[in-house]
């Protein structure tokens, strides 16, 4: 049994590990995809050829991103395999089926038209050039929905039956799987939280070169207009986000109760009929002893969460934890093997919600105020040097916000990995041993260390040799025969 724990704690630890570093680059190659398409559609409504320059400098960004995303998307799709046969046997039929498509079709588009895009320059007219890098951002996009489709199956499974024959899930309804509720609100935040991603990304980055150029360079209205194109994206996206995660947090009270009751600190049931105000208070801080299950500290804001989880200044319940946990022993049975009970951890996902909650909002307070100081005819976000350094370590503040996302979807079925139908314990291989665990761990975290290291270096040097390198390298490359005449070259 010890053995089991060590091999189910290590296998998850591994999945957390590929899944987080993967998603550092999803969404960053998704955004920076529409970035770079509203930078180039730009130069083709404008004409002029500051945008191409932004078009093509941080489309060598997103190349980059997009060739890490590949190798890190393999990685996860290998350990499946590795770790998790039981659970690839027993769902394989209908896990396997979009992330096929997913592969065949909207992979393979994106892809081709990133080669179209990438080696056709002034070949085809700019508006057909610019529906090449549109064509990616899409196919980026359903790309993920065919990824999150397999995901959302894990949170909410629908379309399938079990096959007592073969002991295993088979798919019913490839239909239904496609119009899952879980799909429908999770693919919307996750496609606008790419928008921030990439927003965030160019503006911090233009944010530090700022920093570096003296007044007066040539560059400076380059990174100051990447600036301003980037944030009204990321901004775009943020709204999105709000709307999206707020129908997300509403539809989890009915979907996953045990989820939003964590994320909101909720241990005992809260009725707000029974109260003196008829409205249910919010936990601003909450501290949940793991043992008992029961809040031992508590800050709260009167009326909030009857306003954020019931859309009214009164009314409503939500159900505790510990009514919950009833509720699920009842449904699912008691709990028995290494499944101890049906609680998921607490602490954890109560204040992974707050960072990606809060930490949206002081984006979007960062993305305003940048906005305001890089205004036409005005000088403030070159005078204010200490915003420029806060808007650099915002380039990195959109991946804790991603990170802290995943982890609330992620962690909050525990203890399944199929909700409801299959735990996390049973879908782990047999065979793997705790130290061929081990041993893939190290190499994969040493991996994903190199693959972090060389993005982050080929992106810096991207950014210290700017828009005009490629320029200026034709220019010192130039063969010094080429001014010579013919009859000059022959002498």
């Amino acid at each position: 049994m010890n053995t089991l724990v060590g091999i189910v704690d290590l296998a998850r630890f591994q999945f957390a590990m590929t899944t987080i570093f993967h998603f550092f680059f999803v969404p960053m190659s998704i955004g920076m995809a529409v970035v770079v398409s509203v930078m180039e559609t730009l130069y083709v409504i404008k004409k002029d050829p500051i945008y191409k320059k932004m078009t093509q400098f941080w489309g060598k960004i997103f190349l980059l991103s997009f060739a890490v995303g590949v190798v890190t998307g393999l990685i996860q799709e290998f350990q499946f395999g590795m770790n998790w046969s039981e659970y690839s046997r027993y769902v394989g039929d209908i896990f396997g089926a979009p992330l096929a498509v997913e592969a065949l079709v909207a992979f393979f588009a994106e892809s081709t038209f990133i080669g179209l895009w990438s080696f056709t320059w002034d070949r085809f007219k700019p508006w057909l050039h610019a529906v090449f890098i549109w064509i990616v951002a899409f196919s980026s996009m359903i790309s993920s929905l065919w990824i999150l489709a397999a995901n959302s199956f894990m949170q909410n499974p629908v379309g399938y039956a079990i096959d007592n024959n073969k002991g295993r899930a088979v798919l019913t309804n490839f239909a239904e799987l496609l119009t899952n509720k879980q799909l429908w609100i999770e693919f919307p935040h996750v496609v606008v939280g790419t928008l921030v991603t990439a927003g965030f990304i160019v503006a911090g980055m233009s944010a530090f070169k700022l920093l570096k150029l003296r007044k007066g360079d040539s560059q400076i209205l380059f990174f100051r207009k990447s600036i301003n194109v980037s944030l009204v994206v990321a901004l775009i996206g943020l709204g999105g986000s709000f709307i999206t995660g707020d129908q997300h947090a509403f539809e989890l009270q009915s979907m996953q109760p045990m989820k939003y009751a964590a994320m909101e600190g909720v241990d005992e049931t809260i009725d707000s009929s029974k109260r003196k105000d008829k409205a249910q208070p919010w936990a601003a801080i909450s501290v949940t002893n793991p043992k008992t299950h029961k809040s031992i500290a508590k800050v709260e804001v009167p009326y909030v969460l009857s306003i954020l989880g019931h859309h009214s200044l009164t009314g409503g319940t939500t159900k505790g934890t510990t009514e919950i946990e009833k509720e699920f022993e009842a449904k699912y049975g008691k709990p028995k093997g290494d499944v101890k009970n049906y609680y998921v951890p607490e602490n954890t996902l109560f204040y992974s919600f707050r960072v990606m909650a809060v930490g949206a909002g002081l984006l979007a307070l960062v993305a305003v105020v940048a906005l305001w100081f890089n205004r036409k005819k005005s000088t403030l976000i070159l005078s204010q040097r200490w915003f420029l350094w806060v808007m650099g370590v915002m380039t990195f503040f959109p991946f804790c916000v991603n990170t802290a996302g995943w982890l609330v979807t992620e962690l909050g079925r525990y203890p399944w990995v199929v909700y409801g139908l299959m735990t996390i314990a049973d879908a782990v291989s047999p065979n793997v041993s705790a130290a061929s665990l081990l041993f893939s761990n190290i190499v994969y975290f040493l991996t994903f260390s190199a693959l972090g290291g060389v993005m982050i270096w080929l992106s810096r040097r991207t950014l210290h040799q700017g828009p005009d390198y490629e320029e200026e390298e034709t220019t010192t490359d130039r063969d010094p025969y080429d001014d010579l005449t013919e009859s000059e070259a022959k002498a």
